[in-house]
């Protein structure tokens, strides 16, 4: 039987990835990494919390995916749900 999700559960940083690509428009994790000027492998990597990308990289992940430092550094669990920069 697979789990379920409970409300109190935070999304996975490639659910939270998927999400905003849907919201933007995005076909493909190749269109995402074209943007930002990474490799598809890395930007899966990235978001499946196996690797933490540099902090050169930020401005343009949250350039691609609109969004704040903070969003995307809680994506990544860098940042926990309630800290700030």
């Amino acid at each position: 039987m697979a789990a379920t999700k409970t409300r109190n559960q935070s999304t996975t940083g490639l659910e939270w990835l998927r999400a905003r690509m849907d919201k933007l428009g995005y076909g493909s994790l190749e269109e995402v990494a074209r943007e930002i000027g990474i490799n598809r492998g890395n930007l899966y990597r990235y978001f499946s919390l196996e690797t933490r990308p540099s902090v050169a990289l930020l401005p343009d992940l949250c350039a691609a995916l609109k969004s704040s430092p903070a969003e995307i550094l809680k994506a990544l669990e860098i940042l926990g749900p309630n800290d700030r920069l």
